[in-house]
């Protein structure tokens, strides 16, 4: 399905972040095998996992990729869930590393649904672009997070090739 926009029947299926989703998300989450407290002052382990932390968790990087996987199976489903328009894998990737970083109810919630929704694909960019504060701040890491995520958007995908 590489490089198409997904048909009916696919959306049906549980849809899953490709590789480009997967590194962006590694680079700007970052492996940490001990809790740290992220700059919303949330605790995190692995690649930006929250829901299961506890003190004095330690992991290794197996354990951090199946939580990542985990943790990714449910953005992807909310993003499956709540896009009503076709994506091609690369725009799903990029909406699922935004929903795993701002939350689902977020997502829900955001103007960058809504246009998407409308079916206005171009505006999808700038509205992520707009996601890089915390308590107000713009943070740089935000900034070039979404930068990485609207980069991703717009990136063309090759042609399926007939076998």
């Amino acid at each position: 399905m590489d490089g198409t926009i997904a048909s009916t029947a696919t959306l049906l299926a549980a849809r899953r972040v490709n590789a480009n989703g997967i590194a962006l998300i590694k680079t700007y989450e970052g492996l940490h095998l001990t809790p740290y407290l992220c700059p919303a002052k949330v605790w995190t382990i692995g690649y930006g996992h929250t829901r299961t932390i506890h003190a004095g968790m330690v992991i290794t990087p197996e354990q951090a990729d199946q939580l990542l996987d985990d943790d990714l199976r449910i953005a992807e489903r909310a993003v499956q869930r709540l896009v009503q328009v076709p994506l091609t894998d690369n725009q799903f990737a990029a909406l699922v590393s935004f929903t795993f970083n701002i939350g689902i109810a977020n997502f829900e919630r955001s103007t960058l649904l809504k246009l998407l929704n409308r079916g206005w694909y171009e505006q999808v960019p700038a509205q992520l672009t707009r996601w890089n504060r915390q308590s107000g701040e713009i943070l740089g890491g935000l900034s070039r997070r979404r930068a990485a995520e609207a980069q991703l958007w717009n990136r063309r995908e090759p042609p399926p090739v007939d076998v």
